[in-house]
C-alpha cells in the first residue's frame, strides 16, 4: 500500500488527537494501485474505546457511499493501537476481512510511532504484513 506523507500524516494526526482511544477511519483510493488517495476519520463510539473500537454502521455507510460517489474505493481501515504496538491484535485477527488492509498506528504517551499495514490470511489463522509506504507522489507501484 502506498500512501501520501501528508496523508500519512493526516492518519498520525487522528491517532494522537483520539489519544488514550483508539482512532479509527477509512482510507480510500484504488484497488489497482493500491494509492491511498483519501483518508476519512470516523468516530469510535466504543464503550471501552481505550483498547476497541466501534464505528455506527449507519455512519460508516454513508462515509463509504461518499467515497464511491467520488470514484474511489475502500483500500482498508485504519485505527490505533494507544500504548501498544502496531501489531495486530487476536480482536483484530477475528474482525478482519480478506483482501481489506488494516493500518495500525502505535501511539505511545500520545505521540505516533510505528505504522504497520496487516492483511488476513485466507484460512484466517493469521494476519500477514504487507507494505506501508509513505511517498512524496503518488506512484504507479503496486505494492
Amino acid at each position: 500500500m502506498q500512501i501520501e506523507k501528508h496523508l500519512a500524516e493526516q492518519l498520525r494526526a487522528h491517532a494522537e488527537a483520539t489519544y488514550p482511544h483508539e482512532a479509527v477511519g477509512i482510507l480510500a483510493g484504488h484497488r489497482k494501485d493500491n494509492l491511498v488517495l483519501q483518508t476519512v476519520p470516523l468516530q469510535n463510539e466504543h464503550q471501552q474505546a481505550h483498547n476497541r473500537y466501534q464505528v455506527n454502521p449507519l455512519a460508516q455507510w454513508q462515509a463509504e457511499a461518499e467515497l464511491e460517489a467520488q470514484g474511489l474505493e475502500v483500500l482498508g481501515y485504519y485505527h490505533s493501537h494507544p500504548d501498544h504496538p502496531s501489531q495486530y491484535s487476536e480482536t483484530d485477527r477475528k474482525l478482519a476481512l480478506p483482501n481489506v488492509n488494516y493500518v495500525i498506528i502505535a501511539v505511545q504517551f500520545g505521540k505516533s510511532h510505528s505504522i504497520q499495514n496487516w492483511r488476513l490470511l485466507e484460512d484466517r489463522s493469521a494476519m500477514e504484513e504487507h507494505p506501508f509506504i509513505e511517498t512524496n507522489s503518488p506512484s504507479k507501484e503496486t505494492t
